[in-house]
This record gives structure tokens, C-alpha cells and sequence, in this order.
């Protein structure tokens, strides 16, 4: 069965900075790509950060050069460090594995970040 568990998520003070993991097990091969979407209230769902099987990486553009997404493969995880944060990255984090000749979405349960003084 794929899961996909997030960890990581908390307050943090505007300035300050977090570390989001996701561990996926369940597949057999390494999804095509792996990413960090989130939600805030009354929003939709937007992509932060993707990383592909090959290494290959893209951003969102409010991110870029504040949020890092990385892998370790030997643990089947995926990282995001998010530096410099801002009270609107308050949102719900969710961990993204396209999987599959049809790139079939599964996702994790999410995990909370909010950015408040």
C-alpha cells in the first residue's frame, strides 16, 4: 500500500525557518517526480516545489530562493527547507508522488506550517 507521511510542520515566527519531510513506501519502482503543494484557507491548492526522478527541480516563483526541495533516495524521502518565511506561506503542506505510465497522483495527509508573530 503507498504511503506517503509528512512530518515537520509547526509555528514559526515570520523570518524563521522549517524543514517538511515526506517518506514514501509502498512503491515499487521511484515515482516519475515527487512535490510539495500547498493549501491555505479559502485557496486553492498550488504547487511550491517538484523535484523529477532525474534530479530536476521547479519552483514556484514566490519561493524561489527561500524554499529547497531535495531527496534522499536512500531513504526514500523528500525535503523541503523553507527559509525566510513569510506569514502567507501559512498553509497546509501537502507531500505529492506522480506515479506510473499515467502519472497517477497520491498524496499525504498534510501537514500544517504557519507563519505568525
Amino acid at each position: 500500500q503507498v504511503q506517503l507521511v509528512e512530518s515537520g510542520g509547526g509555528l514559526v515566527q515570520p523570518g524563521g525557518s522549517l524543514r517538511l519531510s515526506c517518506a514514501a513506501s509502498g512503491f515499487i519502482f521511484r515515482p516519475n517526480a515527487m512535490g510539495w503543494y500547498r493549501q491555505a484557507p479559502g485557496k486553492q491548492r498550488e504547487l511550491v516545489a517538484a523535484i523529477t526522478r532525474g534530479g530536476n527541480t521547479n519552483y514556484a516563483d514566490s519561493v524561489k530562493g527561500r524554499f529547497t526541495i531535495t531527496r534522499d533516495n536512500a531513504k526514500n524521502t523528500v525535503y523541503l527547507q523553507l527559509n525566510s518565511l513569510k506569514p502567507e506561506a501559512t498553509a497546509v503542506y501537502y507531500c505529492n508522488a506522480k506515479y506510473g505510465a499515467n502519472a497517477n497522483d497520491y498524496w499525504g495527509q498534510g501537514t500544517q506550517v504557519t507563519v505568525s508573530s
